[in-house]
């Protein structure tokens, strides 16, 4: 690390590290929510102008595929990858220092793995002083668990021969492991504090390790920060977008509209909702829909409510399907978020409440503005009530465009958000006497919506915004190669918790005396009550309950397992005076 503080740029030797799982499945360059490749180009581009040697870069991001995989796809084997060094048998054992070790798993070096037969081999190519390595498989990939509990495990010499390169041969003053997750830190070894005879600490032995992470995975950046001495930078993934409708749903979602124009008529209103159950059951719908009627069944014969229930408890499902969250492609670092990508993950961030700050969320902002509470709209809408089904989705409709406002304004020509500008939103105000959010929930249909409780929420979601766009991912890793302090920050939702961003900070998990929150506690108690209700609705309590504390889940909603556990036993966490629970 200090020979980083001192190295000119020019003379810096930086490995970049891709992975490839599975092997041989066209998943050379992957990592979870990232454009690999058009991340690197960012990074390579980042470095040329900071004066690093890079040599010739292709022209395009297809360009550096390429150059990597001889085969654009490298679906078919090893064979179609670059191979930018090939190393003896007699230089492997001689510079690897623990190759003797191996033998016991792998039989006598070179072994099948990163091999012709003859010498072991490197993958990857150099651009100057920058390697693009390509990470070897596991070798366990048929049972990987063997890898992790069988005690004799390790690596094979493949994966020992390429970080005996990068350290000897290559001779890299910096390792950056390029996304969630590789397999160097899952290497045998112990669990903490490893030690000379743990696999990673052997492997990445004195190279300083940077690893772009996932900002949404603490969890196992943990792993890599305990196991394998990482640096990480955190990433930020992708917002989750609404799935949307297609095909047969979408016809079903037009059937269920014309209803609600028609529902008084008893002719046309039957004839439709006959309609919409015979599609619904082509649709398969019936597998999720308790009670529907069979498609030979004449609606004729029920009365309007009977008719608004079956209605509603289809287009509560579709409802259902079409705000499934999906992911909104990938992210690519260096790149500032699209104005919609932007939307939607703030109307996410609108959601809550955040009574400790003193907010509330957008939906009980406009139901409360017609009287109503979010709650009820919720809960009458889960059970299908046709009504609050439509208010739902008017709810939710009108969240969209009071949001998609806010990020208007920052919007530049090429549909990007790269920085926030509040100017143009005062002159607004000032000149029509309202915020442009409010204008457009009052074109949604909802123009009592206080703006003494809007204003507060969008300022914060100001600030969000502002968080969101902000590009410190590549001058994270910049910082990181200079050998200078990385900013640490939680990672976890960003939804939940927008201290998550901006991102490019060096990740950490939470303080397990601070869970479960106040707020996690709260959402606990109305999924247990939701879960005994309908379990009661089955015809029995449940005498016992079984539950994973998955790790990565309880640190992103900050303790929601547990506090289900206390409150099924009748129980709720207290903090004392310092916020702590004990």
């Amino acid at each position: 690390w200090s020979k980083l503080r001192k190295k000119a740029n020019a003379d810096k030797k930086v490995c970049i590290c891709l992975f490839q799982f599975p092997p041989d499945k066209g998943n050379v360059g992957t990592a979870a929510y990232l454009d690999v490749f058009g991340s690197i180009y960012s990074v390579l581009q980042k470095f040329k102008a900071e004066g690093y040697t890079v040599g010739d870069l292709p022209d395009d991001i297809e360009g550096l595929q390429k150059s990597v995989l001889e085969d654009p796809e490298a679906a078919f084997s090893m064979a179609d990858l670059n191979v930018e060094y090939r190393m003896s048998v007699d230089e492997y054992e001689r510079l690897c220092p623990y190759a003797g070790d191996l033998r016991e798993n792998w039989g006598a070096p070179p072994g099948e793995l990163n091999t012709d037969g003859r010498d072991l081999l490197v993958y990857g190519k150099k651009f100057g002083n920058v390697f693009l390595g390509i990470q070897p498989t596991f070798g366990y990939e048929g049972d990987p668990m063997r890898l992790l509990f069988a005690k004799s495990a390790s690596p094979h010499h493949g994966f020992a021969a390429f970080y005996t390169y990068l350290e000897y041969i290559f001779k890299a003053d910096c390792m950056l492991h390029f996304g969630t997750h590789g397999s160097l830190e899952f290497m045998p070894g112990k669990q903490v504090g490893m030690s000379g005879s743990c696999y990673p600490d052997r492997l990445i032995s004195v190279l300083p390790n940077l690893y772009y992470y996932a900002a949404n995975n603490p969890s196992e950046a943990t792993i890599a920060k305990r196991r394998s001495y990482a640096s990480t930078i955190s990433y930020l993934t992708p917002p989750a977008e609404n799935a949307g409708l297609y095909k047969g749903l979408q016809e079903l979602s037009e059937l269920v509209k014309s209803y609600q124009q028609l529902r008084e008529n008893p002719q046309r209103g039957a004839t439709i909702v006959n309609s919409i159950v015979a599609t619904a059951r082509q649709c398969n719908l019936d597998k999720d829909i308790e009670d529907l009627p069979e498609e030979d069944f004449d609606t004729k014969e029920l009365s309007l409510e009977d008719r608004d229930g079956v209605v509603g408890k289809i287009y509560r499902r579709l409802m259902e399907i079409e705000s499934r969250a999906l992911p909104m492609g990938l992210h690519r670092i260096g790149v500032p978020p699209t104005a919609e990508e932007s939307v939607a993950t703030l109307v996410n961030i609108a959601q809550l409440d955040r009574p400790e700050m003193g907010i509330k969320g957008l939906p009980r902002i406009i139901a409360e503005s017609v009287g109503m509470s979010a709650e009820t709209i919720y809960r009458n809408a889960d059970k299908g009530v046709l009504e609050d089904v439509t208010r739902l989705q008017q709810l939710t409709e009108a969240s969209r465009a009071a949001v998609r406002e806010l990020v208007k304004e920052s919007t530049n020509d090429e549909g990007r958000v790269e920085s926030v500008n509040p100017f143009m939103r005062e002159v607004f105000s000032f000149f029509s006497g309202g915020s442009p959010w409010g204008k457009a929930l009052a074109e949604s249909g909802f123009p009592n919506c206080s703006e003494d409780d809007l204003k507060p929420l969008f300022n914060y979601l100001e600030g969000c915004l502002g968080e969101i766009v902000c590009n410190n991912e590549l001058p994270g890793l910049l910082k990181a190669l200079d050998g200078e302090f990385i900013e640490p920050g939680p990672g976890g939702d960003p939804i939940r918790n927008p201290d998550v961003l901006p991102t490019g900070k060096n990740m950490h998990a939470l303080d397990p005396n601070s869970i479960p929150t106040k707020a996690a506690a709260d959402t606990a108690i109305v999924v247990v009550d939701r879960l005994l209700e309908r379990l009661t609705k089955q015809g029995e309590a449940p005498e016992s309950i079984a539950f994973t504390l998955w790790g990565t889940d309880n640190i992103k909603t900050y303790g929601e397992s547990l506090a289900q556990v206390l409150a099924l036993v009748g129980a709720r966490p207290v903090p004392d005076a310092l916020g702590r629970v004990n």
